[in-house]
């Protein structure tokens, strides 16, 4: 993985912000517990987990999603490994997302080794309790070509209004053809064109209360 695949970052404190997107990785507020919020109680969990439970996520960032999902399965004490797929186009460089996630001290016994894993050029994870695959280029190419099927999904690109490409329609028609039945989906975003892109998807749509100033967010099931 060459250097200039990594984005270019600008930073408020310890916060990593994509400057091709000008939005940040996370909630400038507290990025661990939005992650909670959004995507996990988003999604259900842990009430949900199983053994063999698969998370599929859209844009791995920092690995801040992953990480929080990981811990909550390991207090959840449900046996075997949480499978995690993340698809990303612009991975994080392994020291940037290290200065990211130290801002996190309660997920650092997690964050350490995976650091270590990603330094050098790993795609593939696996930890007691976590097995984690990272599929890189663009997602709307490379969904298309995965053979998993996911339980729930993390939809955490940037802005759909900065990002439009990781919110299209065809993309989040891939998104519900990979979910299992009785699959779930959460994003931040409560956009109109989130909403409609799941609705015609296939998804059952709600507009649920957001993360801090946010004052909606979207969840869905299959």
């Amino acid at each position: 993985m060459r250097d200039d695949q990594h984005p270019d970052l600008d930073w408020q404190r310890d916060v990593p912000v994509a400057s091709r997107f000008g939005d940040p990785y996370y909630s400038l507020e507290n990025g661990l517990a939005e992650a909670r919020h959004v995507f996990l109680a988003g999604n259900g969990l842990p009430e949900r987990f199983v053994p063999g439970f698969h998370i599929a996520e859209l844009g791995f960032g920092t690995g801040l999603n992953a990480l929080a999902a990981w811990a909550m399965w390991r207090e959840s004490g449900v046996p075997g490994s949480l499978r995690f797929t993340s698809f990303e186009l612009f991975p994080m460089a392994p020291a940037d997302m290290s200065r990211a996630l130290s801002a996190f001290p309660e997920i650092s016994d997690l964050a350490a080794p995976l650091v270590v894993a990603l330094e050098s050029s790993a795609t593939e994870f696996v930890a007691a309790g976590l097995h984690l695959k990272i599929v890189l280029g663009d997602a709307r190419d490379t969904l298309a070509c995965w053979g998993g099927s996911a339980d729930a999904w993390f939809l955490d690109g940037f802005s759909p209004a900065r990002n439009p490409e990781l919110w299209t329609p065809d993309l989040l028609r891939q998104v519900a053809h990979h979910t299992r039945p009785e699959g779930t989906a959460a994003t931040y975003s409560a956009a109109r064109v989130v909403r409609s892109g799941l609705a015609d998807a296939g998804f059952v749509v709600e507009r649920v209360s957001g993360f801090g100033r946010k004052r909606h967010m979207t969840v869905a099931r299959s």
